[in-house]
């Protein structure tokens, strides 16, 4: 499975994340409201321990397509680079 990550269409949302197998598209996920704030911005620690309690639910779907996947592990990730985090995700869940 191949997972791009890029800017995303949809004006409410921050990121997209597109799936594919075999050069067919699986599914596309757009994660992150625009214009607030993540721990690749804030670099606030205690913010992002928030976010993580308060969030951790939504990694009980085990499905690491769902956008809460994406915002835990991509924008509350454990880096404040988004492209650690990005290298990081691909890596957690075996994706290229």
């Amino acid at each position: 499975m191949n997972v791009k990550i890029t800017d995303s269409t949809n004006p409410k949302k921050k990121l997209m994340a597109i799936f594919s197998s075999d050069s067919k598209k699986v599914k596309t996920t757009h994660f992150g409201q625009a214009g607030a704030d993540d721990y690749t911005i804030t670099k606030d620690k205690e913010q992002r321990d928030r976010y993580r309690n308060r969030h951790k639910k939504d990694l009980d779907t085990n499905d690491y397509k769902k956008a809460g996947y994406l915002s835990f592990y991509i924008l509350w990730g454990d880096s404040t680079s988004l492209q650690e985090n990005i290298k990081n995700y691909k890596k957690r869940f075996n994706l290229n």
